[in-house]
């Protein structure tokens, strides 16, 4: 068995608080993606595992073993970084080559783990190349390769993608993610794209301001977010907030006019009253209203329409406060008016000081209060 523990884990660099009461878990076999804007304290979560940097106060495990004072070339972590951190003057052989032979492994053995890395990874090929004859995907893979030849026990990995273009990114995702499972390593994997969090992770971790967030499976953390920061950092375009006030029963927009907003009884009260809220809906929930629609309606006024090939982001107005709709919808125009809905369980609500998430009753809920009456 093989896993990450950190408990309570605190740093600082002087008055400068970076990470706060980390507690996280990479299981075994699992791939565990740290996902925040910069300067959220991922990488320094990622430096402390791997022993180069110490924490102020708490505990990191492997497994049984207590690891917060091991040196970093004592924990057998396999690194890749943003940059490669490829030596220039030597081949691919020699820079797969490189740890092992400061560590004294025999010829043979060398030979024997490097061919069958370069096999594993596809680069039979480069080994006779040197870093700067290559392409960003092929020094990828040799910086990944060079973390595989001394059989990790886990593997850390600081936005390595990064570097590359677009499409390349794309393909080395699926790639990794390939090796993942095939390797079954537990990884730690530092990123600030959403759509690498969402696409490689079994877990993400959401962070900011050295504060874990929310920890949960993709699908968990993006439909039932724990916060509405959480809310608009996953998802393309963000999660459409819109600040409302619960007063006497009323739901009233914070628009320049104060508008009313119809909600269901249930909703309001299940709302704590008078109140400020957040509420929440993903740009791609929404649609054209019909006559068997059921749940918020908005009059949006189109401002500006972004053709995306398969897909359109309409931004427009409801009732002078932005909206985004994502939608497969042709020949939208600008300055059209729509009568768009959503369905009451898909609203997101969070309260408008911290932005904590909250549970006021949802469609079911409503449903059955409505048939106990």
């Amino acid at each position: 068995m093989a896993s990450i523990r950190l408990r309570t884990v605190n740093k600082q660099f002087g008055a400068r608080h970076i990470l706060k009461d980390i507690n996280l878990d990479v299981g075994d076999s699992e791939f565990v993606v740290v996902v925040g804007p910069s300067g959220c304290g991922k990488s320094t979560l990622l430096r402390i595992v791997a022993g180069l940097e110490s924490p102020t106060s708490g505990e990191l495990w492997f497994d049984e073993r207590a690891m917060t004072k091991v040196p970093a070339h004592a924990r057998n972590i396999g690194m890749v970084f943003q940059n490669y951190a490829l030596y220039p003057h030597m081949t691919v052989f020699d820079n797969l080559a490189f740890g092992m032979v400061a560590r004294k492994a025999s010829r043979p053995d060398i030979q024997h783990k490097i061919a069958e890395v370069a096999s594993l990874l596809e680069i039979e090929s480069l080994l006779s190349s040197k870093p700067g004859a290559l392409s960003g995907g092929q020094r990828q893979r040799v910086a990944v390769g060079r973390a595989l030849v001394r059989n990790p026990y886990a593997f850390l990995m600081d936005e390595p993608l990064s570097n590359l273009d677009a499409l390349l990114r794309e393909r080395m995702r699926i790639e990794l993610r390939r090796l993942h499972d095939r390797l079954q390593i537990p990884t730690l994997y530092v990123t600030h794209d959403q759509t690498e969090a969402m696409t490689m992770a079994d877990r993400i971790v959401v962070m900011r301001d050295g504060v874990i967030l929310q920890v949960g499976e993709p699908e968990v953390v993006y439909h039932r977010p724990a916060t509405a920061f959480v809310a608009q950092f996953l998802g393309s375009p963000p999660m459409n907030l819109i600040p409302i006030t619960v007063r006497n029963g009323d739901a009233i927009l914070h628009n320049a006019a104060s508008t009313p907003v119809p909600l269901p009884p249930e909703i309001r009260h299940g709302l704590d009253a008078p109140s400020d809220v957040s509420m929440g809906f993903r740009p791609e929930r929404l649609h054209l209203s019909s006559a068997s629609s059921v749940g918020l309606s908005i009059s949006a006024k189109v401002e500006t329409v972004e053709p995306l090939g398969s897909r359109y982001h309409v931004h427009a107005t409801w009732h002078g406060l932005p909206i985004t709709w994502v939608t497969t919808e042709v020949g939208i125009a600008r300055s059209t008016t729509l009568n768009l809905s959503i369905p009451w369980d898909e609203l997101h609500w969070f309260e408008h000081g911290t932005g904590k998430r909250l549970e006021p009753l949802r469609a079911s809920e409503m449903s059955l209060s409505l048939e106990m009456v």
